[in-house]
């Protein structure tokens, strides 16, 4: 499978690492927190480790390290801009259940 970004989100990202003039592309990892176990932490990927795992989509980089990608494998990714809030959407085929107020997620453990 891969991750892959909707032609709005790879817009926004090309957009922030052209007004931040560096970046690889971008970067995303989980974390365990919240009150479902997982959230994901979207940040700017300067550079590429041995162990990450790279896709391309519309042109821009996602990168992820080994420990997130069980977790992300086949996630797609939007950004959606509604007035004043905008944030990334994350369409992942992994998350069993997601907690009401949608900042964690449970994913099935194999």
């Amino acid at each position: 499978m891969a991750i892959t970004l909707t032609a709005s989100a790879a817009d926004r990202v090309r957009g922030h690492l052209a007004s931040r003039g560096r970046g690889e592309g971008l970067r995303l990892t989980v974390k365990t927190t919240g009150c479902s176990g997982l959230s994901y932490v979207v940040d700017f990927a300067d550079e590429v480790a041995d162990d990450d795992k790279v896709y391309t989509s519309h042109g821009v980089k996602v990168v992820v390290d080994a420990e997130s990608l069980p977790f992300l494998d086949g996630t797609e990714i939007d950004f959606a801009a509604d007035g004043l809030a905008a944030a990334f959407k994350f369409n992942n085929p992994n998350v069993i259940d997601e907690c009401g107020c949608g900042e964690s997620f449970t994913v099935n453990e194999t």
